[in-house]
């Protein structure tokens, strides 16, 4: 039988999530895109298994009441895009501005996405995209005025792995260099002083000394750690006093957050018209639980233990960077740092809170 891309390790997820520290207060992801009328259901219970109380999710607006029907006060969203809507262009510019008043005031979100990842401009190629495809360009600036004039913060994902400038963002001439996508952002942070969370370990996770040096110029920039396997992958890489050093001089600008995508198609054999992008990740209730709590496993691994082992999920970048060394279902090293309860308790849920209030 094919190994589980998810389960490489054949772990007893369930079983695992009572060998974890037991935080005095749930834990709260601050990062998730949760879709769909079943697989919330199981994200539910996957979260509740791993002591996640509060989940803030990036639901695309047409499929916020599904999932606050099964949700409830567990969850809180973000301000997204219509990523499908047939208009991409609309979607993705005036639409949004559209929706930004039906998030803040029908469902109280108090934080909307800048989605800038360098792989936009594939969306929005040469001259069609010079007003939206980085961060300070037009609509943004458009788009921020209207949500900071609505009192909402700012969730911004700003570059991509360094393995994927390596391999996919090869010609910087589409794509620029990965620090040329900072200039523009830090624009942005001086020009609009409300809270900013740069998604992803600030998107550069191989790199703490440049995130010192962002943090410490704008105040008002915070982090949060979600890309599961991206930030196993990378922060497993840094020696225990440098990332320990880093959370003890950053605590209280880094948030939890896992990235967990939830698809009605991961709890389904039979695939939905048109499918997910990531219908293949599980095909049942079971397998779904599994996808959804190796995220939370992985994480709380690398956060609160000495465990020095292999990831148990399968991480194509590996591939991408050395297919002659690595399969699809090769993982990285995943080492733990075993933070101190402080630390933990503060990017748990501390952080958090004092953000948002929740």
């Amino acid at each position: 039988m094919r190994p589980d891309p998810s389960n490489l390790l054949a772990l007893d997820y369930r079983a695992q999530a009572d060998r974890f520290y037991k935080p005095p207060q749930p834990i709260i992801d601050f990062h998730t895109h949760i879709v769909g009328r079943e697989a919330p259901r199981v994200y539910a219970d996957a979260a509740r298994t791993y002591g996640v109380g509060l989940t803030y999710s990036q639901t695309p607006l047409l499929d916020v009441e599904p999932v606050l029907d099964i949700m409830g006060e567990r969850i809180r969203f973000i301000a997204c895009p219509t990523w499908s809507a047939p208009d991409r262009g609309h979607a993705f510019r005036q639409g949004y501005i559209d929706n930004l008043e039906i998030f803040r005031k029908k469902y109280d979100a108090r934080i909307f996405k800048i989605w800038n990842a360098p792989r936009l401009r594939d969306f929005f190629p040469g001259k069609d995209g010079a007003d939206l495809v980085t961060v300070d360009s037009a609509w943004r600036i458009k788009q921020l005025e209207a949500a900071t004039a609505l009192g909402m913060m700012v969730m911004v994902h700003i570059a991509d792995p360094d393995t994927w400038f390596q391999t996919k963002y090869k010609d910087a001439s589409i794509y620029d260099t990965k620090r040329n996508h900072y200039i523009g952002l830090e624009k942005m942070l001086d020009r609009f002083t409300c809270p900013w969370i740069a998604a992803h370990m600030g998107g550069w996770s191989e790199d703490l000394t440049f995130l010192s040096e962002l943090l410490s110029r704008h105040p008002n920039l915070h982090l949060d750690c979600s890309a599961t396997k991206w930030i196993v992958r990378e922060i497993s890489k840094h020696p225990r006093p440098e990332f320990l050093s880093f959370m003890q001089r950053w605590k209280g600008r880094i948030l939890f957050g896992s990235d967990i995508v939830t698809a009605d198609d991961h709890v389904r054999a039979d695939k939905l018209t048109p499918a997910h992008p990531k219908s293949d990740q599980a095909s049942s209730p079971d397998a779904a639980f599994d996808l959804y709590a190796s995220r939370y496993w992985a994480l709380r691994t690398l956060l609160e233990t000495i465990y020095e082992g292999p990831s148990p999920i399968a991480d194509s970048d590996l591939t991408m960077v050395e297919p002659d060394k690595y399969n699809d279902l090769s993982s990285p090293l995943l080492r733990g740092f075993s933070l101190p309860h402080d630390i933990l308790d503060d990017l748990y849920f501390g952080a958090t809170r004092r953000l948002l209030g929740d």
